[in-house]
């Protein structure tokens, strides 16, 4: 969904689509925990225990909801079957102005190891990876970071959905804002510091209330600077096979982090979790160290072609990168 997306919409709108479809899972994941809490009290019904009841009812809803998208995630614009020829052709010549790759290009292997060969592909990667690792560490492990700090269970399902809460109003703001001034990096700058002071409060505070008002700064960063890479890394590729190799190998890596979430956040290390908060925060500031690196890339390629057109009598200029 994400390359579909981003083929639609010129580089300026892509992040608030990114962000509403993302928020979707955000806010849904948010009352989870309390959802699952009330499907496990329908253990012993019909010989089934309340975990397997969890997986039955939660697999159904997915199970139904794939049917039903099967038929409404529409195909790349210039495939679609929902608009006429005449609404076409102005979406495709909106991002064909925008960077000049409204029409799909074959991929082959050489583009295949061209587009892998890229290094700024992989660094998008270890951005996202940075990013969703406390994004998933906080989906996982909520209820059992408010039980450690001295709640009870019912208070801790409870408690647990109102960051989720937070963190879908603040990621439709900063995705709003980003598009609106047409900046990417400056946000997911903001985004990362409030994902850093939110785990340190978490990590590091003796009071229970400031600690889960670290809980609400780190989930809504870290959560926002998920769509916010995706938009920053789509703004700065063109063609339709590059953007393919992207979104997967992005998208790829946002499972590593989810991987490594669950392996530095272990029981055995309860109430505080202090592993964890280290190797997250450590995550956070290579995020913002790669940010700067592309930002200082970006910007010295933006300033000598800007140099080269206002030079050159004829022509037209080299594709712009989104700052």
């Amino acid at each position: 969904m994400v390359f579909i997306i981003t083929t639609w919409y010129v580089r300026h709108e892509v992040q608030t689509r990114l962000a509403a479809f993302y928020v979707v899972s955000i806010f849904t994941g948010g009352f989870s925990p309390i959802f699952a809490y009330i499907v496990s009290l329908l253990g012993g019904r019909h010989g089934i225990p309340g975990w397997a009841w969890i997986f039955i009812i939660e697999g159904a809803i997915t199970v139904a909801f794939g049917i039903i998208a099967w038929f409404y995630i529409s195909e790349f614009p210039d495939q679609n079957t929902f608009l006429d020829d005449e609404q076409t052709k102005l979406v495709l010549d909106r991002v064909e102005r925008d960077r000049g790759d409204s029409i799909p290009d074959e991929m082959t292997q050489r583009k295949l190891f061209e587009h892998l060969s890229d290094w700024k592909l992989w660094v998008y990667s270890l951005m996202y990876m940075c990013a969703t690792m406390p994004a998933y560490a906080i989906g996982f492990f909520v209820t059992i970071i408010l039980r450690g700090m001295g709640w009870s269970v019912t208070d801790s399902l409870l408690l647990s959905a109102p960051p989720f809460v937070f963190g879908t109003v603040s990621i439709l703001f900063f995705a709003w804002i980003s598009d609106k001034l047409r900046l990417r990096a400056l946000f997911l700058a903001i985004q990362t510091i409030m994902t850093l002071v939110g785990l340190v409060l978490t990590g590091f505070s003796t009071s229970p209330a400031w600690r889960y008002v670290g809980i609400f700064l780190s989930n809504a960063g870290s959560a926002g600077s998920i769509p916010g890479i995706l938009a920053y890394s789509s703004n700065n590729v063109v063609s339709h096979t590059k953007r393919a190799v992207s979104s997967a190998m992005i998208i790829s890596f946002g499972g590593i982090g989810g991987i490594f979430a669950t392996t530095v956040f272990r029981q055995a290390d309860s109430p505080r979790y202090l592993p964890g908060i280290y190797a997250t925060i450590a995550c956070q500031v290579l995020l913002l160290l790669l940010l700067a690196l592309m930002s200082l890339y970006f910007w010295k390629h933006n300033k000598r072609v800007f140099e080269e057109s206002a030079s050159a009598e004829v022509g037209q200029p080299e594709f712009l990168y989104t700052l």
